[in-house]
């Protein structure tokens, strides 16, 4: 009889012991991190949401091709919206932020604000506040500079075209210049409007925008 009770002692000891081992080893997979894919955010207007153009023509549509031959761990999430203002953009902001907790932001708005010819006050305002909010968010950005038609009169053409590199010092965030500078001399790289790039622009626009945001991938990923 005592030999019976060791054992059972024993055979409880060792299924105790197993049960805890499973127990760990499934606690530790139910608690394993997540494995985390960086963001690269795009808040634009028709540029880059692709207006006119056949899906996956867009320069937008081609840095996703890029980075998933070049940053294979990254996701491209183009939140752009055509007729997008700066005061629209920066309404959706908050929300893309929350829900895509981008590394990397690029905005390309401002466009639409100067067709419409909108206070250059408020469209400096609300891109230094989107600014502002995507680096609260712990993101870097990428300002992709515009300008308009010298027909919206001199001293506005240039104000306008001040507000970029301005944002992009008092912010300490990257510029491109100006976006379209590879494609305005070309009036047949533009659709019958003559307002949006045709398909053929769009690899210009992206090399045009390639240099600058590199480096932010890079450092984005360290």
């Amino acid at each position: 009889m005592n030999c019976v009770r060791n054992w059972t002692v024993i055979l409880g000891t060792v299924l105790a012991l197993l049960a805890g081992m499973a127990l760990s080893g499934i606690a530790r997979v139910a608690t394993a991190a997540p494995v985390s894919h960086p963001t690269l955010l795009i808040v634009g207007d028709s540029l880059s949401a692709g207006y006119g153009l056949e899906t996956g023509q867009g320069w937008a549509s081609l840095l996703a091709r890029r980075m998933a031959r070049r940053f294979p761990a990254w996701t491209v999430v183009n939140a752009s919206v055509s007729g997008d203002t700066t005061a629209g953009g920066l309404s959706r902001l908050p929300a893309l932020l929350a829900r895509d907790k981008p590394r990397v932001v690029i905005l390309e708005l401002g466009g639409n604000d100067a067709l419409r010819g909108l206070s250059l006050a408020s469209t400096r305002a609300n891109l230094t506040t989107m600014v502002q909010q995507a680096k609260a968010a712990g993101a870097r950005v990428l300002l992709l500079g515009m300008q308009i038609p010298p027909n919206y009169g001199a001293a506005y053409t240039k104000r306008f075209a001040a507000i970029y590199p301005e944002v992009a010092k008092s912010q300490r965030v990257a510029l491109v210049p100006f976006f379209l500078s590879g494609v305005v001399d070309h009036p047949a790289w533009f659709q019958a409007d003559n307002i949006h790039p045709a398909a053929i622009a769009q690899p210009v626009m992206l090399e045009t925008a390639w240099p600058f945001l590199q480096p932010l991938l890079r450092a984005a990923q360290k």
